[in-house]
């Protein structure tokens, strides 16, 4: 009798790499594999790696390394992801204890690498690169938590900016067919998830690759007539060059899209967005963020920031602060400027050194921690419906549709409700980022 064989898949980083995850799984589940959550006990570790900025690629190295050094004999190690994707062949010198590596465009070629392992274990393959077959899965459009999902509806990213590495992990921007995602997003809803989360590098390019305009707009349309029973769709990751009128206007006349946009801006002094090569400015950015908000006065807006880029003076940052204070964004996340190896930035004069970032990046949390604070106290009184998600010390945690998971607040309920459902509160109290409700 031939063992069957367990697996633990360990990821780290975003959602996207998440839902890459949950694609893999998905094939080695088919191939009669089965999933143990604790690495002691399996026979195949996967490690699905980050490496979008210094800081996930440490993590992802130290989470390797670990692995690596625990493996007991005949256990295999395979490392995916973006660090083989990232270093090629080099991250095999990084560990060597490693069995195998698999880049991120060919995460569905998973069933094929393990197999390769446990048949010929001294070959310790590495697949990078291209696909050998089609680039397109349909295992891997989503990975579902509880009654949300995250729908991945495109690769790579073709944009040209500066200080970022995910067109070199990732490459162009792909658009996944949009018939496979609306079918996708039809059957999680069959299966009882109430929470569609759009994810991309940028959600808004989507169908550009195809000679597409407002490729997106269509795709929500799409989704929305096939499963009507949807209750909220979540847009992440919107460029702010491509949030077009009928975005909006769409936004504004669907009532299952959730009133909640993410932006990444990254900056707002004109030199500093010049560097970064990001085609915009401030002025424009306070044109479409006012637009939205006329168009949808309840709309909770999120972007995020990078600070102590090379060349970033006093002044610029003080330029970035005074900004951020006039828009009054209702979430925001703050980066500290890491130096990719191989991006233009890496090479740009007047690089800052590591203490001014760090003093900027809790100036600037300190800022936007007291306009959170502010923003949640007109809250108080006010009614709002939350996805419960939760249940632990006597308190029941949610979100509302101005709440995206892992990155934005939750909102706590004294008492047991039932995960999955969907209430309706009242909040009670103001927390800098969290919101106090009772049924």
């Amino acid at each position: 009798m031939v063992k069957t064989l367990n697996f633990c898949l360990i990821t780290l980083g975003c959602p996207k790499n998440q839902v890459d995850s949950q694609g893999m799984e998905k094939k080695l589940l088919q191939l009669g594999y089965r999933p143990t959550s604790t690495p002691r006990k399996a026979d195949i570790i996967i490690v699905n790696t980050c490496g979008f900025i210094e800081k996930a690629r440490e993590e992802s190295l130290k989470v390797a390394k670990e692995l690596a050094k625990k493996k007991r004999k005949g256990q295999f190690l395979l490392i995916a992801g973006c660090l083989p994707q990232l270093w090629g062949r080099k991250i095999a010198e990084e560990i060597p204890e490693a069995d195998a590596f698999l880049g991120t465009k060919r995460w569905m070629e998973i069933g094929e690498l393990v197999s390769r392992v446990v048949e010929s274990p001294e070959e310790k393959p590495i697949l990078l690169g291209d696909p050998q077959g089609p680039s397109f899965d349909s295992d891997g459009l989503s990975t579902t938590w509880g009654s949300s999902a995250y729908l991945k509806i495109s690769e790579g990213c073709s944009s040209k900016c500066a200080f970022c590495t995910i067109p070199t992990i990732k490459g162009p921007a792909r658009s996944f067919p949009r018939q496979a995602l609306v079918e996708e997003a039809r059957r999680l809803v069959e299966e009882g998830v109430k929470e569609i989360i759009l994810v991309a590098q940028d959600t808004t390019a989507y169908g550009l690759d195809r000679g597409e305009k407002d490729g997106l707009v269509t795709l929500v349309e799409e989704i929305l007539e096939a499963a009507p029973a949807l209750k909220w769709l979540r847009i992440m990751y919107a460029s702010p060059l491509r949030v077009t009128e009928r975005l909006i206007q769409a936004m504004s006349s669907y009532p299952q899209i959730c009133h909640y946009l993410d932006i990444p801006i990254q900056h707002a002094h004109p030199e500093v967005l010049k560097r970064m090569r990001r085609p915009y400015n401030a002025e424009k950015i306070k044109g479409l963020v006012n637009q939205i908000r006329q168009t949808i006065p309840d709309i909770a807006i999120r972007t995020t920031f990078i600070v102590g880029y090379p060349g970033e003076t006093e002044e610029a940052f003080r330029f970035l602060v005074d900004f951020v204070e006039e828009m009054a964004f209702d979430r925001v996340g703050v980066f500290v400027y890491s130096r990719e190896e191989g991006t233009p930035a890496a090479s740009l004069p007047d690089q800052v050194p590591e203490e001014v970032k760090e003093e900027r990046f809790q100036k600037l949390m300190a800022v936007q921690q007291r306009i959170s604070y502010e923003k949640n106290l007109k809250l108080v009184g006010k009614e709002l419906e939350i996805l419960v998600e939760g249940y632990g010390q006597g308190l029941s945690v949610g979100r509302s549709y101005r709440d995206a998971p892992e990155i934005d607040g939750m909102v706590l309920v004294k008492g047991k409700l039932k995960p999955g459902e969907m209430v309706k509160v009242r909040v009670v109290e103001a927390l800098e980022y969290d919101l106090v409700a009772a049924i």
